[in-house]
């Protein structure tokens, strides 16, 4: 009996309704503290990622590329080593195991991280030269001085005993502080917007974004369809492997590239690369062996029971997903109804969808690595927290989509249209990237020289030399 059926059902004892509660609020507590650390991992990967790292790395922009690509390939190694050890543990011993192990490992792992990210800022000074906030009293002080001089413009034959005015002006900037406090969430989403929209590299950011917005990458969506197609887990452990590994490779070509052709233009090399690996992707979907069929509803039951299962995680662009497909999904091997699809189904269609989705990857991260140092270069310190902040948020929000577009479209005989849709964000992504190109370079964005960036990006906004 399903858990709805025991929390609605009058005729179940106490003992069971008890149990289906303690299961639900267990479950809601799981995803209210996998939320709050998933804000929390977010806000340390802008302060670490986005800020630190361009106060460590100093004004050498050589090594802020090279620590860049650094974070990248630690992130991608984590991304295999993490499935493979906890997967064996839960294989070999049980969730419950597994569970213990993750819930050790990061508690050890943060008392590691504390000490780490301490010797940093105890051995990099400029960390620690922030502006600080004017403290209460002193906002106090200057709101009073602020309303005495309205309410004498406004009244000037209104004297009063200063004693008196004076409580009345504290009373009345109180009560102003506490209204602003209140608003100050609203302002502040709206200034970071609008902050954002200001900056010389915002189609560069915005460009990235779209790249999230795509079902071509390693998430429950895909999985879900390449257990449709007759893929088994340990080939898809395998493909996982060799899709790190592409982005590993892409890192070391960001440097490469950087040094041989400037920043700029390592990013259109990037972009060029990784959609001529998606072509594969979308020539994939008119192959034999897909299940393309525009003749079924997108919404059809079938496809509904062939994602039934899936655990839909949210990635980073392309990447590797975050969590484990639960056991159910193993159920989806033998699901399709479809004729065109399955385990005898040729695997030309399949192989060329994997085989572009691995070789993206290369041009996938240096691009990402590219924006990431545009950002890095041509925001002003006092914006760089709130612009990443609000880039996160479009990445998000991106993201979010795809998984909208799945839920409209389940089955498998319509991912095929979900494939050309992550194509054509992906192009309209490296479009605004290339007009962002353009405007700062002209036509030497079509030569290869790295001294013709100079100018480029924000620096004409902060007074800097070069990109």
């Amino acid at each position: 009996m399903s858990l709805a059926a025991d929390l609605l059902s009058p005729t179940q004892p106490p003992d069971t309704q008890r149990a289906a509660w303690s299961q639900t609020l267990g479950y809601v507590l799981v995803i209210t503290i996998a939320n709050v650390a998933n804000l929390t991992s977010t806000a340390m990967s802008i302060v670490i990622q986005r800020d630190w790292i361009v106060a460590v790395a100093g004004d050498d922009r050589g090594n802020l590329a090279d620590m860049n690509a650094a974070v990248r390939r630690i992130d991608q190694l984590t991304n295999i080593l993490a499935p493979l050890a906890v997967g064996q543990i839960v294989t070999f011993g049980s969730p419950v195991l597994g569970c213990g192990f993750i819930a050790g490992w990061n508690l050890v792992s943060m008392c590691a991280e504390y000490l780490l990210l301490r010797k940093i800022y105890m051995e990099t000074p400029a960390l620690a030269t922030k502006s600080s906030r004017k403290d209460e009293d002193q906002e106090l002080k200057l709101l009073s001085r602020k309303v005495e001089n309205s309410n004498m413009d406004e009244n000037p034959g209104d004297v009063r005993p200063s004693g008196e005015r004076t409580e009345e002006m504290e009373e009345t900037s109180k009560t102003f502080i506490c209204s602003t406090r209140f608003a100050e969430p609203l302002r502040t989403f709206r200034d970071g917007w609008v902050a954002y929209a200001r900056q010389s590299v915002f189609w560069a950011g915005v460009g990235l974004a779209f790249l999230y917005m795509t079902v071509l990458g390693f998430d429950g969506i895909t999985i879900a369809y390449a257990y449709t197609q007759g893929l088994s887990g340990s080939v898809l452990s395998v493909l996982m492997g060799a899709s790190a590994i592409s982005g590993i490779i892409g890192t070391v070509a960001f440097t490469g590239l950087r040094r041989r052709c400037g920043l700029v233009r390592t990013g259109l090399v990037s972009g060029l690369a990784q959609l001529g690996s998606l072509a594969l992707c979308a020539l994939s979907v008119f192959m034999s062996g897909s299940p393309l069929d525009l003749t079924v509803s997108p919404s059809g039951a079938a496809g509904t029971r062939d994602l039934e299962g899936a655990s839909l995680t949210t990635v980073s662009p392309g990447g590797l997903p975050q969590g484990f497909l639960t056991t159910g999904i193993q159920d989806l091997r033998n699901s399709s109804n479809s004729t065109t699809s399955g385990p005898n189904a040729p695997f030309t269609s399949v192989s060329l969808l994997f085989a572009g989705i691995i070789a993206a990857k290369m041009g996938l991260w240096s691009f990402d690595l590219t924006v990431t140092q545009l950002l890095q270069e041509n925001v002003v310190e006092s914006e760089r927290g709130v612009v990443h902040g609000v880039q996160s948020s479009m990445n998000g929000l991106l993201d979010l989509l795809h998984y909208i577009l799945a839920m409209a479209a389940p089955a498998p005989d319509t991912f095929g249209l979900l494939v050309l849709t992550s194509v054509g964000f992906v192009v309209m992504g490296h479009m605004m990237y290339f007009r962002f190109a353009y405007t700062n370079l002209g036509r030497k964005l079509f030569s290869c020289s790295s001294s013709d960036e100079r100018g480029a990006g924000g620096d004409r906004q902060r007074g800097d030399s070069s990109v």
